[in-house]
């Protein structure tokens, strides 16, 4: 159980704090981990392509230096549809993603939110 963890990263500062949770959970099931990046194309100004890439490239050696296996995947489209797709695709065990809180109830539009109702495996929420 566990054995493939995807890990979505945003360039938040929050980021690396929640990879450290989820290579955790990789580590004591002996899994792999699935670093995923998402530009979204009509937002092209939001995310600066270069600290996107180091943020990748920091994170991908955090994993491997606690001797996890370690694939970077990007992709493009709507971040909740992506993941929820590559989650799918690669048959992942668990997404792990952060968040500021999500009230399911009256916050639908979070991209933690639409995960947790799209994707194919658990999701957990790192706050």
């Amino acid at each position: 159980m566990f054995g493939i963890v995807l890990f979505p990263l945003d360039s938040s500062r929050q980021a690396l704090e929640t990879a450290t949770k989820a290579i955790e959970l990789a580590r004591s099931r002996n899994g792999r981990m699935v670093l995923l990046s998402v530009v979204e194309p009509n937002r092209p100004g939001m995310e600066d392509p270069a600290v996107v890439a180091q943020l990748l490239e920091r994170t991908r050696l955090q994993v491997e230096q606690t001797g996890v296996a370690c694939e970077v995947v990007e992709r493009q489209g709507q971040p909740a549809f992506v993941i929820g797709d590559v989650a799918d695709e690669l048959n992942v065990d668990v997404i792990v993603m952060g968040s500021r809180g999500v009230n399911l109830e009256t916050e639908s539009e979070s991209t933690a939110a639409k995960v947790i109702q799209l994707a194919p495996c658990p999701v957990l929420v790192v706050p």
